[in-house]
């Protein structure tokens, strides 16, 4: 567990719960945060109590709840431990995850459907449970994206489907939460696990430490951080913001072809871009006076 100083001194009265916080990233998160001075819900549908016993052999603060996230029930009942064993609940980092492997024309229903209901219905059931106490005093959610969402890998439609609709969960709450002080962030780690161990080159493993990700996730959730609804690469000590962005485009005056399309010089054109932060802000792009 970290004994650096945390950046707000509030943080040693704010409660946290993580999923998925058995091992690899989610119990890294759960010592870090720890470590600042949080009191720790430890969830994971397995056995959370180790990483408990670790937070309070160092001096932390955590109570286990082995409760799924795969379901509305299981989501009420991680929340309603936070408030029952420390009176609050300031942070959410939805961890928890799940791989169902295959290409896509040997996917089962099993798979797509197993893997949705842990990334991101999951994010929904927890973050749906926690939205009231967190608009309450304000706080902060971090959702865990993935590359494979944002940027596509060959055998993953169906976590990387989940994963990038935790980016748009992401953008909208970050909207939603503003007026109340909840932030909300995405962060798409690589790190070692039992989920990374069969995907990833071994010689990229050995980087890989989950503790590289941690003080991210810290960051995040501190109430002195202003960041909301950004999306963050992180991996192996490097740390990246990552955004959806648009070209300059191509304005018709009529109805175009699909030919026209095709001729159209900087069609696919990047640069200049511009950074909608809502979709609002994208039908501002549009210029039908030209």
């Amino acid at each position: 567990m970290s004994n650096e100083s945390p950046i707000s001194t509030e943080t040693e009265q704010r409660v946290a719960v993580v999923t998925g916080a058995g091992g690899a990233l989610g119990r890294s998160h759960a010592l870090h945060l720890a470590g600042r001075g949080m009191a720790v819900v430890v969830n994971d549908v397995t056995d959370p109590e180790p990483v408990v016993r670790e937070v309070c052999a160092a001096g932390g603060r955590a109570v286990g709840v082995s409760a799924g996230v795969d379901t509305w029930k299981g989501g009420e009942q991680i929340v309603e431990k936070a408030l029952a064993e420390f009176g609050r609940l300031d942070v959410v980092v939805n961890n928890a995850g799940i791989l169902r492997d295959k290409s896509f024309g040997k996917l089962t229903r099993e798979m797509v459907e197993s893997v949705l209901a842990v990334h991101l219905h999951g994010a929904f059931h927890v973050t749906k449970a926690a939205w009231p106490h967190l608009v309450e005093r304000g706080g902060s959610v971090v959702m865990t994206s993935s590359g494979s969402g944002l940027y596509g890998n060959f055998g993953q439609a169906n976590y990387g489907a989940a994963k990038m609709g935790l980016v748009g969960l992401t953008r909208v709450l970050a909207l939603e939460g503003v007026r109340a002080g909840v932030r909300v962030n995405a962060i798409a780690p690589l790190a070692r696990s039992g989920m990374t161990e069969d995907v990833l080159p071994a010689e990229v493993l050995e980087r890989l430490d989950p503790v590289w990700v941690s003080p991210l996730v810290g960051w995040l959730a501190d109430p002195a951080c202003a960041l909301n609804g950004q999306i963050w690469s992180v991996a192996g000590g490097r740390y990246a913001r990552v955004a959806v962005v648009e070209g300059p485009g191509v304005v018709f005056d009529h109805v175009p072809t699909p030919e026209e399309l095709a001729a159209a010089e900087g069609l696919s054109q990047l640069e200049p871009w511009t950074e909608p932060g809502s979709l609002a802000d994208q039908v501002k792009l549009l210029s039908l006076d030209q």
